[in-house]
This record gives C-alpha cells, structure tokens and sequence, in this order.
C-alpha cells in the first residue's frame, strides 16, 4: 500500500460553532470529513454519500501499492 502524508489547515464553520483541523494522515482526513458530512447531511445522509464512493471499488480492493502511483 502506498504512505500518504497530509499537510493540510482546514477551517470550518457552521451557525452553531467553527473548529479547525490540521490532518496529517488520509484516516485523520477520513474522520473530519465523515464529521462534518455527519453534521451537513444528518447520519443517513453521510452514510448515503459515503456509499456512493463505494460503489466504485471492488469489495475486495487492497489500496494502491507505492509502485502503482509513480
């Protein structure tokens, strides 16, 4: 699998609050993103968007090995 790093300074704001994230790893970024889809779409609405991606990989997909990508 490949190794990605992050270097990212995301700000967010809603009416109710803001927070800022500083991600570091492609999971860190995963988890901000499913929060603030959890926060935009209400959780049915995330998990629907989540599963749209999905659908375009194969169920048994390994990720994409260092070698691929060059």
């Amino acid at each position: 699998m490949t190794t990605v790093s992050i270097t990212a300074d995301i700000k967010a704001t809603w009416r109710q609050g803001h927070s800022s994230y500083s991600p570091g790893s492609p999971e860190e970024l995963a988890l901000i993103s499913i929060d603030l889809l959890v926060k935009t779409l209400g959780t049915q609405g995330a998990q629907t968007f989540i599963a749209q991606l999905f659908e375009k990989y194969p169920d048994d997909f390994k990720g994409t090995s260092d070698t691929e990508r060059e």
